[in-house]
């Protein structure tokens, strides 16, 4: 019985941090690019502006600095749409700062 709640706390842990990230993505532009998770056959046609940093079979990743890239990307007919690049909560070292 313990092994089940300790495996419904991890999935319940994984879709809650997927919601939080999939909120972020959507109301507000701070992350530099977003990935499209299992985007259809003809997302691509949807999106000519967004530039393609990476593509596979589950997911695309698009940069584009227009606002509303989000609602954009849902419009087109994205089912989920995660942020990419951002840097996280802690801040920059300085060395990273002062490279990047």
């Amino acid at each position: 019985m313990t092994i089940r709640r300790v495996a419904f706390g991890f999935v319940a842990l994984f879709c809650g941090w997927i919601l939080i990230m999939a909120l972020v993505m959507r109301f507000s532009d701070a992350a530099p690019a977003a990935v499209v998770i299992l985007p259809g056959e003809r997302f691509l046609a949807q999106m000519p502006e967004a530039a393609i940093l990476s593509h596979n079979s589950v997911s695309i990743t698009l940069k584009d600095d227009a606002p509303g890239f989000a609602a954009r990307l849902y419009a087109a007919g994205a089912l989920l749409v995660l942020p990419a690049g951002l840097t996280g909560c802690l801040p920059l070292p300085k060395l990273a700062r002062q490279t990047g």
